[in-house]
Order: C-alpha cells, then structure tokens, then sequence
C-alpha cells in the first residue's frame, strides 16, 4: 500500500460522512509509517488536538492494572473496598473494567456529556445503585458510569487526581506531550452537522466532572500512534506485555471487550484499542499487538465516522475511486430552505437535503439512489437522477405553506398518505 492510497481512503471517509475535518495515520511495525489530513481546515495531523472520548478509558484501564501489579488492589475486590459510599460498592474492579457489572449505561442527572461536571459525591449521590440494568456476570452492558467509579478508585489509592496519576506515571514516560485533560492549542473545534441542511453548529467543550475518566482527553495523531506502540509492545515503566495481552483478552463469550480495550478482528488480524466520541468528535485506534500494524482517526463531528470500521477502511488493499471533498453549507437558500426534511412518497421515506449547492432527494429505503435538483430562477430543476431535466414543483396551501411536493406525478407529502384520500394536487405551484 502507498500514501496515495491511505490518503485517498482517508478522502473517502470524510466526503462519506460528512466530516468537517479528519486526520489519521497508518502504523508498521509499531511506528507511525503516515499520516494525513482531509476536509474544511485540518490542521496539521501530527500536532492538531481533537477530542478523543472513550480512548480516556483506555488511560484509565492501564492505570488500574498498574495498581494492580503493584499489589495495590486486586482486580476481584469489591468498588466499595476503595469507595464504600457508591451504591455500586458490590461491583468488582474487574466486572467494572469489563462492563459486565450490570451497571447502567448513563448516569442519572443532566446529559453528562453535554453539561458542565459535577463533582463525585454529587454524582455518587445521584447514582445509588437502583439503575442497575442486570446482576453482576448477567451479560455485557457498556457503561460510561462504571469508568467514573473507576476514576475514582484510582484517585483514592493515589491520593491524588486520577489525571495526576495518568498524566505523570504514563503519559509522561511514553512521551505523550500533546495528550492533556483540557484542550492545548492547536485544537480543533467540535461541530455537529445539520442532517438536511449540512450546516455546522459548534459543540460545547465541557469538563466533565467527575465523568471525566469516560471520555475527557484530547490528543493528536501523533501521540495515539505512541499509545498504540505502548499497547502492542508495553513499556518497561509504564506496564508489560503480559498485563497488556490480559488487558485484550475478551471476558466475556462474544465480545469485543477485554480489562479496559476493545478487540476487533480487522480482515483476519487481531486488533486491540479503544473508540472514542463527544459531542463534535469521533476517535479510533486499533493496533495489531503482534505485527505493530494499526491506525488512528480523529475527526471533529458528532457523527459520521464508523470508528470501529476504520482499521479496514484504511488498510484494505481494495482499490478506491477518487471522491470529492464535503465541504459544509455556509447559507441555504431562502427557496430551497423551507423544503429541506422528511417527506414521504405514499409511505415510503425520503429525505430532502441541501448538499453541494444544489437539494438532493433520496430514499431512506435505497439511500444510494439520489435525484438532484437545481435552484434555475424561480424553478427547481432535475440535474442528476431519475428526474434528470423535470421540475420539481411546490403545492401550496391557501394560506401559502406547504402541501406537498410534485415531479412528474411523484407526489412527497410531510406525513405517509391515506391512498383511500384524493391524491395532493391541483394546488397553487410556487
């Protein structure tokens, strides 16, 4: 494989999803082989901080096996031996590290990931146990709650901030500068991105409090690749490769989950890490620990990644066709901003969206299928499409909203219509 086609593969994820930007990078044997960039301002790759979500957990994780090492807990003893007033104190460090504690996903409160954090005893009090979703060992059930207790645990026997641990004991030796709790310039700035008319909102970027061990960190492409390394091959002060492997065993039957580390089969190769997002980012990265092939992604949306699928994304040898960029929406149209939505054809769904300077209708049932329209003067014309070279008309109602949209007997209306009822039409056509 060369940088021509990585790039081309990393081209094609960001005109897919919509991404505002993205960067990424390719390991071999342990070291970062490239790294790259696409979409609406990127910034450098190797120096640019986005927001890595629930890679966070993986700091975590290898900060409670280095206790565990240590001989500072062992992974069978109960939460509550650390922090005896969580209503979760019967849930054992492993249960939790491997999300088959039982214990809710979310948090009680305010949307965690959205809202300034609480401090611990408000989060402890808030989460008293009674949002157990299983027994303990009943099935896996992700919980982002259950990495803030163990946030917790490791602040407790530390004495300190569990960051302060992270930050000296593991970041530090694996020369991961650019990996901090708060956003260092440079940085990208979260968005989200309007479904139908691609425009982009700004994300708020919150501490989260007492949830920050499930999602707080910012980093580069550059520092993942280390903390790839690092999982594949240890480190002499940080952690070894016989805790590492532990860590990527599965715990549970037909998971994808170890102690803390996600594990992928990646076209026959067995990969471990972590995803990650926040709102306005998305993160991946899977190393293969025995051959030190892996990748990283970064990307500043809420959604649009698939950020399990990137290890095949960007490895597969699969030719790629070249894509064009997707660049955000700065202004819609006054014409075109009213019609952009959910509409209907009989009960069928479609979506009307504002793309490219132009209004795209597609399926939901066949997605891959799109008519193109054009904004000509006071009409909207077929360019791409089935309804290539019609117009699209706007029946109105008196009052002068909308009723329904035409094209060549195509009728779309906002709601699935009753085909016992007369058929829309024959209303004034704007």
């Amino acid at each position: 494989m060369t940088p021509a086609l990585w790039q081309a593969r990393l081209d094609a994820l960001q005109s897919r999803g919509r991404l505002p930007s993205i960067v990424g990078g390719v390991l071999r044997n342990g070291e970062l082989a490239w790294t790259g960039a696409s979409g609406h301002r990127p910034g450098d790759p190797d120096d640019q901080q986005y927001r890595i979500g629930s890679i966070t957990k993986s700091f975590v994780a290898v900060a409670v096996l280095r206790l565990r090492d240590a001989g500072a807990l062992d992974l069978d003893d109960p939460v509550g031996r650390f922090v005896p007033e969580t209503g979760y104190a019967s849930s054992t460090v492993r249960s939790v590290l491997s999300h088959t504690s039982g214990m809710q996903s979310e948090p009680a409160g305010p949307w965690w990931e959205r809202s300034p954090g609480a401090d611990f005893p408000t989060l402890s009090a808030r989460n008293d146990g009674s949002g157990a979703v299983a027994g303990p060992g009943d099935f896996f059930h992700y919980s982002n709650l259950g990495f803030a207790l163990l946030g917790e645990v490791v602040a407790r026997i530390a004495g300190s901030p569990w960051w302060d641990l992270v930050a000296t004991e593991i970041l530090g030796p694996l020369g991961m500068a650019r990996t901090t709790f708060h956003p260092a310039a440079p940085h990208a700035q979260g968005y989200s991105v309007d479904h139908f008319a691609g425009t982009l909102t700004p994300e708020p970027h919150h501490d989260t409090g007492a949830m920050a061990p499930a999602g707080q960190a910012w980093s580069t492409v550059t520092d993942l690749a280390r903390w790839g390394r690092f999982l594949a091959s240890g480190h002499p002060g940080v952690l070894d490769v016989p805790t590492l492997r532990e860590a990527g065993s599965p715990v549970w039957p037909a998971t994808d989950y170890g102690l803390g580390l996600r594990v992928l089969e990646c076209g026959g190769r067995p990969m471990v890490g972590h995803t990650g997002s926040m709102p306005g980012f998305l993160a991946s990265l899977f190393i293969n620990p025995e051959t030190g092939e892996g990748t990283v992604a970064l990307a500043n949306a809420t959604v649009g990644l698939d950020t399990v699928g990137v290890p095949l994304a960007l490895l597969s040898e699969d030719p790629v066709e070249p894509t064009e960029p997707w660049v955000p929406t700065d202004v819609v149209p006054g014409p075109a901003r009213e019609l952009l939505g959910l509409w209907f054809w009989g009960n069928t769904a479609t979506e009307l969206r504002w793309s490219g300077g132009c209004l795209e209708l597609r399926s939901l049932a066949r997605p891959e299928g799109v008519d193109r329209f054009e904004l000509s003067g006071s009409r909207i014309i077929g360019t791409e499409g089935y309804h290539r070279g019609e117009e699209l008309h706007v029946g109105r109602n008196g009052d002068g909203s909308i009723n329904h949209l035409e094209c060549a007997t195509f009728v779309y209306t906002r709601v699935p219509y009753d085909p016992a009822a007369p058929i829309p039409g024959g209303h004034p056509r704007g």
